[in-house]
């Protein structure tokens, strides 16, 4: 399955909530949900299934992995001690594309992992281009030298400078690059989920 790439205000539409953080149209008609009709009046209760599907998808369309990529990050959190949920969150939080995000060297997920496959993104001074890559606490994360003058990079430090304000993360503008410092709690993490719904999901 490939990511998906159709209509994020529909699909925000579909899960109740604004899960690209971006897709403004969604405020103006998330009392509708998509479709001719809207909701329909004969729509059934959904099952205990559905539901934890449905925040599985929202999950992944949120940090845009691929299902394969989530099963495998889902086995290392179920591996580990701790809140399985919690730990899946935090893996994907570690993602360099999402760490260039939250930075706020990019607008969006979907430009953050675009910067990292063109090869502007450096994790520890090397330059690195794969997104799905796992940043550890320590790790610098940096624009590359010949990159910082990018116009989307600039325009992004300029206008998303709110997306910086997170306390796992310790960022130097005059550099453009920021020291993940160590793995956010839950209650840290501004994103509405269910994580538990995954974790009884894939407890099947």
């Amino acid at each position: 399955m490939a990511r998906y790439r159709g209509p994020k205000t529909k699909k925000s539409r579909s899960f109740g909530q604004s899960i690209y953080g971006f897709d403004k149209a969604y405020e103006k008609r998330k009392d509708v949900r998509p479709g001719q009709h809207g909701a329909s009046k004969r729509r059934r209760q959904k099952s205990d299934y559905a539901l934890q599907l449905m925040e599985k998808q929202k999950v992944k369309y949120t940090y845009g992995v691929l299902e394969r990529q989530f099963r495998n990050l889902f086995e290392k959190a179920n591996s580990k001690s701790g809140v399985t949920g919690e730990i899946l969150l935090q893996l994907l939080e570690a993602r360099l594309d999402n760490v260039v995000f939250r930075l706020g060297l990019a607008p969006t997920r979907r430009a953050a992992r675009q910067l990292v496959n063109h090869k502007h993104i450096v994790l520890n001074g090397v330059v690195t281009n794969i997104p799905s890559c796992l940043v550890r606490p320590g790790d610098v994360i940096g624009v590359r030298g010949k990159s910082q003058g990018l116009e989307v990079i600039k325009d992004a430090l300029n206008t998303k400078s709110e997306v910086r304000n997170f306390p796992w993360l310790d960022f130097n503008q005059d550099k453009k690059e920021g020291k993940f410092i160590g793995y956010p709690t839950r209650d840290q993490i501004p994103e509405v989920f269910n994580e538990q719904l995954i974790v009884e999901l894939y407890s099947k």
